[in-house]
């Protein structure tokens, strides 16, 4: 359901929590505190709002955000919008090669890392992804930190685009 910002500005805490608790992927407390950070001027605001609680968030709660996203190609259970997201780059119809080849890179990562290897696939191909699991298995799991929730402030960018319409 499509929301404008002044709806959200209005919304008591708990129906804010209802309808932004998914954009970060199973931490509905992201949205529970951003909502004392209101008024939002737009989408922007609101979504850089959400960056500062996600950045003011110890290590030990950046890994479990981090944690809570899905392999990238499994049959896992996931949010719905990763659900979404995955299909819109075709990894719900990989080839038995691209699904093995999808699911060794996923194990290696997670050997090296602790934590699933996370992009934000609306920017990418099956290709470029692949391309970026090869290339960010060189880097050290501190960088590789970053990089996640880097990438997990972008997926939160591109679902709330898909629910406040930028002209309300």
């Amino acid at each position: 359901m499509p929301y404008s910002i002044a709806e959200l500005n209005q919304m008591t805490q708990a129906a804010f929590v209802d309808a932004l608790g998914a954009v970060f992927e199973d931490t509905p407390a992201i949205a529970r505190d951003t909502w004392n950070r209101r008024p939002f001027t737009n989408v922007d605001d609101l979504h850089q709002k959400m960056v500062s609680v996600v950045n003011g968030l110890s290590e030990d709660d950046q890994l479990d955000l981090i944690c809570a996203h899905p392999d990238l190609g499994s049959k896992a259970k996931m949010a719905e919008a990763s659900v979404q997201e995955q299909a819109g780059v075709g990894l719900d119809r990989l080839s038995p090669e691209e699904f093995e080849r999808f699911q060794a890179l996923n194990h290696q990562y997670r050997e090296q890392f602790g934590f699933p290897f996370i992009i934000a696939v609306k920017n990418h191909t099956k290709t470029s992804i692949l391309q970026a699991f090869e290339q960010r298995l060189q880097n050290d799991a501190k960088t590789e930190q970053q990089q996640a929730i880097t990438e997990i402030t972008q997926i939160a960018r591109f679902r709330l685009a898909d629910l406040i319409p930028s002209n309300p």
